[in-house]
């Protein structure tokens, strides 16, 4: 049996004030995956450049388990007037690759080798917040499998996909 879509605040913002950077690797090395996380939730730790122009946040961490946020906007639009699909595309990759990284500990990280989007309808900048769930599927020692949804605030699915990301030392 499918499992029920999740249902999320539709009058969620972005965090207020957000400090956008990139980690030093030595910072990057002391951390597993879900202290970053939870790190880059409560503000400690700058958000990932490119959630700047995504107007995108995580919105909820745990280990194997990672939901991203966002508000598209008309900027993110492609010229036949709908959000253009790599913003569900990025949405889609950060989600799965971070719930691979929520699992992760101290000196180990991962990169995508590759992900697959489905789109199942369009975004507007109509539609208020979207939400990409990230789970895992299985992570190794040498390799991470996960799978994503991005919904509305009511639960109608946009994408899903899957994700296989390398994971070594750092």
């Amino acid at each position: 049996m499918a499992e029920a879509a999740p249902r999320f605040p539709s009058d969620v913002q972005p965090p207020a004030n957000p400090v956008f950077g990139v980690l030093p690797l030595e910072k990057l090395r002391e951390l597993d995956g879900i202290d970053l996380f939870r790190g880059l939730m409560n503000g400690t730790f700058p958000g990932a450049p490119i959630a700047e122009g995504m107007n995108m946040w995580i919105h909820e961490a745990e280990v194997g388990r990672v939901v991203f946020a966002a508000r598209p906007q008309q900027r993110h639009y492609n010229p036949i007037g709908s959000v253009h699909g790599g913003f569900t595309g990025t949405m889609m990759d950060s989600a799965m690759s971070c719930a691979i990284q929520s699992t992760l500990k101290k000196g180990t990280g991962y990169t995508t080798l590759e992900y697959r989007v489905h789109l199942v309808r369009g975004l507007t900048d109509q539609i208020g917040p979207v939400f990409c769930v990230g789970k895992i599927v299985n992570v190794g020692r040498q390799v991470g499998t996960a799978e994503g949804h991005l919904y509305d605030a009511s639960g109608r699915l946009y994408a899903h996909g899957t994700t296989t990301c390398l994971i070594f030392p750092i």
